[in-house]
């Protein structure tokens, strides 16, 4: 066994002690599993399933729009059926042709006729014999009999009585007596016989009534009569044809009685016309009744009262043509594939816009699952892809956007806005998609980063693109529009700046697209110039509407723009006006930190009117308590008759009411945090001093605690608040310079400057060294002229 060295033995332990370093898998997987990140993670999965739906993602889009010019032919890619509107309509034509007209069918005229008909023939029955009492019931059946009914007595007058001859005396008779007594015993004459028309005329009568002279025998003929009348009563009776021959059928109606258009029979015109229902009806009486000429006096009585019973319906005949117009299945004509669609360098037409997405919805249709999977995946690679560019670029330049979940959320709900904003109006009515994205890429711009902005302009421009499904050329065009748009916004110091960048970025998008459409090998015509003009056109109205949206944008956001900046820092403004009154001294001393700020940020790239405009106000807590502060202060000095640690509060104090009175103000929110950041934590240095002197001089006394002289803080987070931090100070300290030469100011500076380095005021604003010498190298150059030397002229007096 080897014998290992002491020494070699504790390196060995020092060395398990250590831990491996983990593997990237390992680092990455303990990343993403923090709650913070999951959080991240689950906001992109929504974003990508919500753009999924939003798109459609898993068919392929309609990539064709009215006007557009195709560089090469369009050819089908399944067979597929066009809708033939000209051969629909012909077919719907037929169709109504071939409607029958529709009739009503008023039934009571016919009832009325068949229910008088028995209702004769009962009273004929009733009737035993001929007479004057049914002279007008019998009449109506034997008009020939009027002369020998005109001959019958009443019913209630005596029968005529023949005269008596006169008589003769018999021979050897007395004249009265014997006459008289002839007289008395002669008998009555016997009655006259009837005539043979009278007796001809009861005989027919009699075999008249011979149908129906009893109960049996009249149910019988009722019942008879009803058969005879039951097509009539079904079919109708039509006196002539109500419609023209180009209105339907001459040969067939359709029949339906009043009030029940549902019940509707099929009729031959023939068969219901008055001629032949009357010839109709004589037969069916023969059928009914058998051979004789009583059959010719009931269809002698029917025949002049029997009128036509049919109306044309109109409104049924036009509602049973739109039924079968309704029922006429469309029309087609087909394509196979490979048909050509669409010809080359032609703009698209309405029909074969029409055609293109009958073509695309059959291509849909026919596609299985597994292409909508695959379609969907590669949405979903994309938009992962999108998301992880996007992660790892603002986790480097934006850090603190990360940090912050309510600017994720904002961020991405930006961009779904716009994709959907720009998918609803780029249909053919406004061909308006542009106008979104430019508006999203000037509020990215202007509420967190030129940079930012263009990067996720791109993206969303990608999916638009995408999912619209056009190609390269409009997503140079959208781009390249929306990049102007963004290099030129910058720094908005006036209301028009907008429009002129629109102005601009319009002329950059028109001769994008031109170019763009002619490397995608289009011919230069009229309608490319037109859609480059539109789409110029949009650009410049979404730099209007951007103008309109400014003051919105900066609220919800709470950024500034040059533009807010200048009308807060007019000082006109009622907070400047009331430290112009209230503390003059800290109003003109906050003139010259903000000159001297202004400089200095620029220097460094910082915002130079923010850092302006918030030292207008930095120092407006002092207006409350103005005799305490040094600027404000005449001969007396009111601290001494003040501890140092009650001289302290009232000095710190101003911060804190300054943005109280900011706040009560209005003032925007990065106005807010410059006063409240620009002193930092930093040391109540004089009154720190006077306090230890006044300890030390007391045997008694307390060691002096560092914390309480200082400013409650926060520390600046900005460069604008580190920059306004130097300025306020060496602007005060500056004037503490008995001769302030350019070697003693620059001492000041950098020796103010590096008190505030290393007592750790900057670790949080993100300022660099290099931009600490620039800002050092600017206020120097700003103090210089400001305390330059003056030639002294001969009549000159010291004042």
């Amino acid at each position: 066994m080897p014998i290992v060295a002491p020494h070699n033995r504790r390196r060995t332990r020092r060395g398990a002690s250590v831990d491996a370093p983990q593997g990237f898998w390992r680092l990455l997987l303990d990343r993403v599993s923090r709650p913070d990140v999951l959080a991240r993670l689950g906001v992109c999965l929504g974003a990508s399933l919500l753009l999924l739906l939003a798109l459609r993602g898993w068919e392929e889009p309609f990539a064709f729009r009215l006007g557009w010019v195709p560089p090469r032919g369009v050819v089908s890619r399944v067979a597929f059926e066009r809708p033939d509107p000209e051969a629909t309509r012909t077919a719907q034509e037929r169709a109504a042709a071939k409607v029958r007209v529709v009739y009503a069918n008023d039934k009571a005229p016919v009832v009325r006729l068949r229910d008088g008909l028995k209702n004769r023939a009962a009273e004929l029955a009733a009737a035993e014999k001929l007479g004057r009492g049914i002279r007008e019931a019998w009449l109506e059946f034997a008009p020939e009999a009027a002369a020998v009914l005109d001959s019958l007595p009443a019913e209630d007058e005596p029968p005529p009585v023949a005269p008596e001859p006169p008589t003769k005396p018999a021979p050897g008779d007395s004249a009265d007596g014997e006459a008289t007594e002839v007289a008395e015993t002669a008998e009555p004459p016997p009655p006259p016989e009837p005539s043979r028309e009278l007796v001809e005329a009861e005989r027919e009568f009699q075999r008249f009534r011979g149908l129906v002279d009893t109960k049996e025998k009249l149910l019988l003929f009722d019942k008879a009569i009803d058969l005879a009348f039951q097509d009539l009563a079904n079919q109708g009776v039509l006196e002539k044809i109500q419609h023209a021959y180009d209105e339907g059928s001459q040969n067939e109606i359709d029949v339906h009685p009043v009030g029940n258009a549902g019940e509707t029979t099929r009729v031959q015109v023939s068969e219901v016309v008055l001629v032949e229902a009357k010839a109709r009806l004589k037969t069916r009486l023969k059928d009914e009744l058998g051979e004789g000429p009583f059959v010719d006096r009931i269809y002698a009585w029917l025949e002049p009262r029997l009128s036509g019973t049919l109306e044309i319906d109109r409104d049924g005949t036009d509602r049973a043509k739109r039924e079968a117009i309704d029922k006429t299945p469309p029309q087609f004509v087909r394509y196979a594939a490979g048909d050509v669609i669409a010809e080359a360098n032609q703009p698209v037409s309405s029909d074969e816009l029409v055609l293109l997405r009958r073509e695309h919805e059959e291509y849909l249709r026919q596609r299985d699952s597994r292409q909508r999977l695959a379609r969907t995946l590669s949405m979903l690679g994309l938009f992962a892809a999108m998301f992880a560019l996007s992660g790892f670029y603002i986790h480097l330049h934006h850090r603190r956007l990360l940090d912050d979940i309510s600017d994720v959320l904002t961020l991405v709900g930006l961009s779904l806005a716009a994709v959907v904003l720009c998918m609803l109006v780029s249909n053919d009515a406004w061909k308006a998609e542009i106008v979104p994205l430019l508006i999203f890429a000037m509020t990215v711009a202007i509420a967190y980063d030129e940079d930012l902005a263009l990067l996720f302009t791109a993206q969303v421009a990608l999916v638009v693109v995408e999912g619209l499904g056009w190609g390269l050329a409009s997503y140079i065009t959208l781009t390249s529009a929306a990049a102007a748009m963004v290099f030129w916004t910058g720094r908005i110091r006036s209301r028009s700046k907008l429009i002129y960048v629109g102005l601009w970025a319009g002329a950059v998008a028109t001769l994008t697209q031109l170019g763009a459409s002619l490397l995608d090998e289009r011919p230069l015509d009229m309608q490319m110039v037109y859609e480059a003009c539109r789409t110029g056109g949009w650009t410049i109205l979404a730099g209007f509407l951007m103008t309109g949206l400014l003051p919105f944008i900066e609220r919800t956001f709470g950024v500034l723009t040059d533009l807010s900046l200048l009308e807060v820092g007019d000082v006109a403004h009622p907070l400047l006006q009331e430290l112009v009154r209230r503390a003059p001294g800290t109003y003109n001393h906050s003139i010259n930190v903000a000159s001297l700020a202004e400089a200095a940020a620029e220097a460094i790239g910082a915002r130079g009117l923010l850092v302006r405009v918030g030292a207008y106000f930095h120092d407006v807590g002092k207006m409350l308590k103005p005799a305490y502060f040094v600027e404000n202060q005449g001969k007396e000095n009111r601290h001494e008759s003040l501890v140092p640690a009650m001289s302290t509060l009232i000095i710190v104090a101003h911060v804190k009411e300054g943005v109280e009175l900011a706040r009560q103000y209005n003032l925007p929110q990065p106005i807010v945090d410059l006063i409240g950041e620009h002193h930092g934590t930093t040391l109540v240095e004089y009154f720190f001093r006077r306090a230890e002197e006044r300890s030390q001089a007391d045997p008694n006394g307390e060691e002096v605690d560092e914390q309480t002289y200082r400013y409650p803080g926060p520390k600046p987070t900005t460069r604008e608040s580190a920059v306004l931090m130097l300025s306020d100070a060496v602007e005060s300290a500056s004037r503490t310079l008995t001769e302030p030469t350019p070697a003693r100011i620059a001492s000041l500076v950098h020796e103010l400057a590096m008190k505030r380095l290393l007592d750790g005021q900057f670790d949080e604003c993100g300022l660099t060294l290099e931009e600490l010498g620039l800002i050092e190298q600017s206020l120097v150059k700003s103090l210089t002229a400001v305390y330059h030397g003056r030639v002294k002229y001969p009549d000159q007096r010291t004042a």
